[in-house]
């Protein structure tokens, strides 16, 4: 019997426990056999491959790789995935920095694909941080509709934070929440929804040492505690006709079959989607899981992780986002959301754009800064789709623009409520580092090529070419964040947090 990865070669000897249990999976499960455990064991301790994503919010397909200096492959079961080489390290390249793709597992591509995303609709990734899978949604909605992004501990909500904002994403909001919390304030609501659940990691061993050191019996059935109680609660923000994605980067039976047997168990009005496993992915080494509406990556049958997911179905008509607010109101009853909608309305009547009576005339003076800032500095198309792609929140002297239907969200911590315009300052509207980061240069009326992005990105000043005032910098086009000049320089407006020295 082959109880550690010390028996075909490996450096780190893998449990016993562990071990016993791959050879009980693969003696039951489809798309394996007991035979291939030795390569499935080689696969753990050999090199793991590496990936990235690239962002359709800011590259076409073309443009990427006429762009991108690096040797990339196609991620056969995700159309903006790509395989790259170790030694050409893509996260040191100034690309990076101005969010032209993301940094992301292969295997771990595959779930946002399971969920499908498209425009115009709202989904919740309820376990979001860091964001890979987060970013990857947003790119399918293109701006358009409500994500909502949530992750419990700050620290990582901070990280999450981040990368939205380096990738452009407009229409996010992201919870710092508890996951039944939500489900109480956004009852039937979602069109979509992503658990990727936290789990014991089985499917990281080669990529996340930590995952071997901490792993046990006893944390693989903790672990399947949690997912369940998660997954009772997501459950909850599906609208009838909804999706429901369900996934780990575990092997365990008891983490993934077992969890989704046990929900359909108890939820009679979900079903599985048998149609997952399409033949692209089969043809990509996708592998079927324990059970129908389930799917497998296995390390040592395609380039990639582990993983696991699943595909689940609320049973009833799934109504479209573009209905009228009439119909809003009546689907809204028929499904629980009416009061998510009606705090919504609230929100807009509080938040408006239009100032009211009795507001303090600091309030207004910031929105005549940040009125002459957009007629000195966006183009006028640009002004009008903003103007009609959210609302205007002001919060002290900061300004955010929030989804149009954004539900009230006082109670709820937030680590972000909408898109960060700037800061209303004395005598100056001081636009945010997020907001360059979505922008276009036909958005802007001043934009400039950066000649040296290594400079920038360690906050050097640049020359100037007969510009006054803030200026929208590019790297090949796409933007990099501000700079403002004045005189024969323009001042770096990079975040000092994100420098590189």
């Amino acid at each position: 019997m082959i109880n550690s990865i010390k028996d075909v070669g490996a450096k780190k000897a893998l449990p016993a426990a562990f071990t016993e249990e791959m050879r009980e999976l693969f003696a039951t499960l489809p798309g394996v056999s007991v035979s291939e455990l030795p390569a499935f064991f080689e696969s753990l301790q050999g090199e793991r491959t590496f990936g990235l994503r690239r962002n359709p919010l800011k590259y076409t397909k073309e443009e990427f790789e006429d762009k991108m200096p690096f040797s990339l492959k196609a991620v056969p079961w995700a159309p903006e995935g790509y395989f790259y080489k170790k030694e050409e390290q893509p996260g040191k390249s100034p690309y990076h920095e101005a969010g032209a793709f993301y940094m992301q597992e292969p295997s771990a591509m595959i779930v946002a694909e399971l969920l499908d995303a498209g425009p115009g609709e709202y989904i919740a990734d309820l376990c979001a941080a860091p964001g890979g899978k987060s970013t990857q949604i947003a790119g399918k909605m293109q701006g358009e509709g409500l994500l909502v992004c949530n992750e419990y501990v700050p620290a990582r909500a901070e990280i999450l934070s981040q990368n939205m904002e380096r990738m452009g994403v407009t229409n996010c909001m992201i919870l710092k929440e508890s996951v039944d919390k939500i489900a109480m304030r956004f009852p039937l609501f979602f069109d979509r929804v992503l658990v990727d659940a936290p789990c014991s990691g089985e499917g990281m061993f080669r990529k996340e040492e930590q995952a071997l050191l901490q792993w046990s019996p006893e944390n693989v059935s903790m672990c399947a505690v949690r997912q369940k109680e998660i997954l009772e609660e997501a459950a909850k923000i599906v609208k009838p006709g909804g999706v429901l994605v369900y996934s780990t980067c575990t092997f365990s039976e008891a983490e993934d079959e077992d969890v989704i047997r046990h929900f359909l168990k108890e939820h009679e009005e979900f079903y599985a989607d048998e149609t997952v496993l399409s033949k692209e992915f089969m043809n990509a080494g996708v592998s079927p899981g324990g059970m129908p509406g389930t799917v497998r990556m296995w390390p040592h049958k395609l380039c990639g992780e582990g993983h696991f997911a699943a595909r689940l179905i609320r049973k009833g008509a799934a109504e479209s986002r573009g209905e009228t607010d009439a119909r809003k109101d009546s689907n809204a009853e028929k499904t629980g959301t009416r009061e998510v909608f009606d705090k919504a309305k609230k929100g807009r009547e509080r938040y408006g754009e239009n100032r009211k009576k009795g507001e303090k005339n600091s309030e207004q003076e910031s929105w005549n800064l940040f009125q002459n800032f957009c007629e000195q500095y966006l183009d006028k198309k640009y002004r009008d789709k903003m103007k009609n792609s959210g609302r205007f929140v002001w919060k002290k002297e900061h300004l955010f623009l929030a989804a149009k239907d954004l539900p009230d969200m006082s109670g709820l911590r937030t680590e972000r409520g909408g898109l960060y315009l700037g800061e209303a300052k004395k005598g100056r509207f001081e636009p945010s580092h997020t907001w360059a980061m979505t922008l276009k240069k036909e958005d802007v009326l001043q934009c400039m090529e950066v000649e040296d992005p290594a400079a920038y990105l360690r906050g050097e000043t640049a020359g100037n070419r007969g510009y006054k005032g803030w200026i929208l910098m590019l790297l090949s086009g796409k933007p990099m964040g501000w700079g403002k000049a004045g005189g024969n320089m323009v001042k770096n407006h990079y975040p000092k947090g994100l420098r590189r020295m």
